[in-house]
């Protein structure tokens, strides 16, 4: 890859970078696409981060910023203007500038696991959800699910009070949708995902009881530990089709592309040209 006064810099910001993965998908991917941009890991502690995220986008050649842990929560309270999904998922993992100067923001974690069930044939209209776990991710998949039109969506966490606060935000921003919360119970669903970090360790207790799935649920994961993980192993062992945790992080990455105006690409080709 060769950068010179016309590439377009992607600021990759979050602390510590050392476990940063964009940088080894992106760039291969703009090599071999003869796209003349790069994505930059830049290491900014939470003191720092207020400052330096106005700072970045004063560059005339920053195209936009990849945000992680642990600014995505902070920075939906420093921009200009941000979509419905990052009002839900309470978080924002992407910004860019606009031609009049505003910052503005969205959320692709959650659009990254709905991209890649509907690839895989799940028909997202109408359905009915569960989502086990409403941290981070948890929140960002609902926030993404309930954008794509579906029924009802039942929330379940240890800690009450996030399902409750992630309830009220999908009740404020899309009214029609029908929210329920407090329970795992997978039996009856459409999609049921498992968004803890159950799986993150050998011998973790599964997020539900499996044996109440049907084998017409879809099953989708988000830990990436390894590919088929315990849960996911149970469930194909129930007949259900699942989506593996890595195909979130490879499914966003063409949503991204497009937010930023670059040409897109599959998640197919991205895995192939990864450097991971």
């Amino acid at each position: 890859m060769t950068i010179n006064g016309n590439t377009d810099i992607i600021a990759h910001i979050g602390y510590p970078t050392h476990s940063f993965k964009s940088p080894m998908i992106y760039n291969p991917y703009f090599e071999q696409a003869g796209i003349n941009a790069v994505v930059v890991p830049m290491g900014c502690q939470v003191p720092d981060y207020p400052a330096f995220l106005k700072s970045v986008f004063a560059l005339t050649n920053i195209r936009g910023a990849l945000i992680t842990m642990p600014h995505k929560v902070t920075t939906v309270g420093l921009l200009d203007e941000v979509t419905a999904t990052v009002k839900v998922a309470g978080a924002c993992n992407a910004v860019k500038r606009m031609a009049d100067g505003r910052l503005v923001g969205d959320m692709f974690d959650g659009a990254g696991f709905v991209r890649g069930v509907q690839r895989k044939g799940l028909n997202l209209h109408g359905a009915r959800v569960l989502v086990v776990g409403c941290g981070g991710v948890g929140c960002a998949i609902a926030a993404s699910l309930a954008g794509a039109d579906i029924a009802a969506i039942s929330l379940f966490d240890v800690n009450t009070a996030s399902a409750q606060g992630l309830a009220q935000r999908l009740k404020q921003h899309y009214p029609v949708i029908d929210v329920s919360v407090g329970s795992n119970d997978p039996a009856g669903f459409d999609l049921v995902v498992n968004a803890t970090p159950m799986g993150m360790n050998e011998g973790d207790p599964l997020p539900m009881d499996v044996s109440r799935l049907s084998p017409q649920t879809f099953v989708g994961e988000v830990v990436m530990r390894s590919d088929i993980t315990a849960f996911l192993a149970a469930a194909q062992a129930r007949g259900c089709r699942v989506q593996v945790g890595a195909d979130m992080l490879f499914e966003q990455i063409p949503a991204y592309l497009e937010y930023f105006g670059f040409p897109t690409t599959t998640a197919d080709n991205l895995r192939a040209v990864a450097q991971l």
